[in-house]
């Protein structure tokens, strides 16, 4: 690795770093926004609404820092073109010094993504979900009073007839209006908050659950005993994903372990590893188009953060619904991307064409 590779590298690694920062900056304070029910509604303190939004973090980040490595290797080839640097680079003959720089960068931002993806986000899925079960624990056990008809959350409201010495609570009903189509009703003779391998649960005892339609139809259903996870009733009604709280690693070991590599598995590991992938193809991208100087007038350029933007809609768009659905979805469209910008780049630079032979000195 050459100096100027060095050199380049730090440039763009700066860029993106720089822009990483503002726009991580920017969608923490709006998770704080989102999670602001935390505070509101549920009765937590400023700090579970801060930590709560800072474990949803990892996950913004894999979606949005391949754009930003994008963005940033643009600006820095951009203030290359600038300041002249780059057409030094290509009249002295340092264009391999040059892509150097952008493999070093691209393949250093895929390993963060990849880190990100495989290691850190389900680790912090984990966490998350383990926070937001004991904040549902907390918010039914704290707010029940008895006899008086409670609103724990927006269309959840529930009554309980009294407390036992251990925490029990008699003469339990809940009613769940936030489903328009399926309104559902929860009654039960006793009912115990506690804890199991996959969080809080609610268990219901000698009790019904009754499921009213838009068109008017009634259900019923009788149990004599009934465990339902808290979040049901004080958060989105949807079950934990309990492959995305486990790291690549467990899950590889998990389906060699069991001989069987299912659908859900092999689409959890191409999409982490299909989002360093995505690094690779938008920087290759970048690379075909601002890697080379020119003499045009910037004010009639379109922006290349635009340009990168719009690359990336396109994959995702391809990724996402354009190609046929498989357990392979992200990885398609961030390969053919990948595949036409090194075409362009690689005609750019003239690999294929003949080289043309010097005439020998008379």
């Amino acid at each position: 690795m050459t100096r100027l590779s060095r050199y380049l590298a730090k440039v763009f690694a700066v860029e993106t770093a720089a822009l990483f920062a503002v726009a991580a900056f920017l969608l923490y304070l709006i998770q704080c926004l989102r999670s602001f029910s935390v505070v509101a509604v549920k009765g937590q303190d400023v700090f579970t609404l801060l930590g709560q939004a800072l474990l949803t973090m990892p996950t913004l980040g894999v979606v949005f820092l391949y754009v930003c490595a994008g963005i940033g290797l643009a600006r820095g080839l951009r203030a290359l073109q600038a300041s002249q640097e780059l057409h030094i680079i290509h009249a002295s003959r340092r264009v391999p010094a040059l892509v150097g720089a952008i493999g070093l960068f691209a393949g250093g931002w895929a390993l963060v993504v990849l880190l990100l993806a495989n290691f850190v986000e389900p680790v912090t899925n984990r966490q998350f979900n383990d926070w937001a079960a004991s904040v549902a624990a907390d918010l039914v056990s704290r707010t029940l009073t008895p006899n008086r008809f409670v609103e724990v959350v927006p269309g959840v409201t529930m009554l309980i007839g009294g407390r036992g010495a251990e925490g029990e609570l008699t003469n339990f009903f809940a009613d769940d209006n936030r489903n328009p189509a399926m309104r559902r009703t929860y009654l039960a003779r006793t009912a115990t908050v506690a804890a199991d391998e996959q969080g809080y649960v609610l268990q219901l005892r000698d009790g019904a659950i009754q499921h009213m339609s838009a068109d008017k139809r009634f259900s019923e259903v009788a149990f004599a005993r009934y465990d339902m996870a808290l979040e049901r009733l004080t958060g989105p009604a949807e079950a934990r994903e309990a492959l995305g709280e486990m790291n690549s690693i467990d899950l590889v070991r998990r389906a060699l372990a069991g001989g069987n590599w299912d659908r859900d598995t092999i689409r959890q590991l191409s999409r982490r590893l299909g989002e360093g992938l995505r690094v690779i193809a938008i920087c290759l991208f970048v690379a075909a188009i601002a890697a080379f100087p020119h003499g045009r007038r910037t004010a009639r350029e379109i922006p290349l953060e635009i340009v990168v933007l719009a690359a990336a809609f396109v994959e995702r768009g391809l990724s996402s619904s354009l190609l046929p659905a498989t357990p392979y979805d992200p990885i398609p469209g961030a390969l053919l991307l990948a595949a036409g910008s090194t075409a362009a780049l690689l005609a750019r630079l003239r690999v294929f064409a003949p080289r043309r032979q010097r005439a020998a000195p008379a």
